[in-house]
């Protein structure tokens, strides 16, 4: 969790070392090839079980993502609304280039990039389009602000660490219980901490 901090969704972190301890284990540390063993992988769905397929691999496998998305819609969908990935991954499996897949996406996703800064962003139009909430004091911010006191002060007192995060006790207290059920952290008794296997590489979390 200390060296996630500032890279985004924490639950990666605890999809990122489970998927390594299984590589370590069960493959002899080498990502397997095949897009049906990477979506048993904690936090690897359809479009990263492609991606890696495509960008590790360099395997012609058909699968979408937000910038990908953006490219079919602003050529194949012009002033349509609601469109669904079930109608764009057609035009992907058309269009792929089957001898050179890994630039070929690489090329599809700088395309996206330049077309959400040149033009109105054509994601908008995607039935799958979800407006993300603000940051601030959502349960997204809450969650960051408990793990954060935790990393400063380990194995804090409930009341101590509702106090520290500085948000609503009945709020804080039911986003301590769903990220002890996620595994980020446990509790001893009275007092919370960083999970052991959540902990910065590999040392005990108790540890500052």
């Amino acid at each position: 969790m200390a060296a996630w901090q500032g890279l985004g969704y924490n639950r990666r972190a605890l999809a990122l070392q489970r998927i390594a301890r299984r590589l370590a284990a069960d493959f002899d540390g080498r990502l397997p090839a095949s897009v049906d063993t990477l979506r048993t992988f904690p936090g690897i769905g359809e479009a990263t079980a492609g991606a890696l397929a495509a960008f590790a691999f360099n395997q012609p496998v058909v699968f979408i993502e937000t910038n990908i998305r953006r490219v079919f819609l602003h050529c194949f969908f012009p002033g349509r609304s609601g469109i669904r990935d079930r109608e764009i991954l057609p035009l992907v499996d058309q269009t792929l280039d089957r001898e050179h897949p890994r630039p070929w996406y690489y090329a599809l996703m700088d395309y996206g990039t330049m077309l959400k800064r040149a033009a109105p962003n054509p994601n908008r139009r995607s039935a799958h389009h979800q407006r993300q909430p603000p940051f601030g004091d959502s349960d997204r911010q809450i969650r960051g602000l408990i793990l954060r006191a935790l990393l400063r002060s380990p194995a804090l007192p409930v009341g101590e660490l509702v106090k520290a995060v500085g948000k609503g006790p009945e709020r804080t207290t039911s986003l301590i219980h769903t990220l002890i059920e996620e595994g980020f952290l446990e509790q001893e008794g009275n007092h919370l901490l960083i999970a052991s296997g959540a902990g910065a590489s590999g040392t005990d979390s108790r540890t500052p």
